[in-house]
């Protein structure tokens, strides 16, 4: 299975931008495969931009996300065996 997430560009450096995907977390993304500017939204697969996405789209991908984690977070885990 293939996993890219939506981060947003806080600087451009080159080939390389520093992305925000929320919480605090930031990674260097390189960027060589997409023309992109600071304030964009970029869908990153193992650190490379893959697709500029607009903004009602990254949004609502990231709400997805939340909620994805929030309840797999509050569901009691499984113990070995069972």
């Amino acid at each position: 299975m293939c996993l890219a997430i939506p981060g947003r560009v806080l600087e451009v450096r080159g080939n390389t931008a520093k992305v925000d995907f929320g919480y605090g977390t930031t990674r260097d993304v390189d960027i060589s495969l997409v023309d992109v500017e600071v304030g964009q939204y970029v869908l990153v697969h193992v650190g490379y931009a893959i697709q500029v996405l607009d903004e009602e789209e990254a949004e609502e991908t990231l709400r997805l996300w939340r909620e994805i984690l929030n309840s797999s977070e509050s569901r009691p885990q499984a113990r070995r065996g069972e």
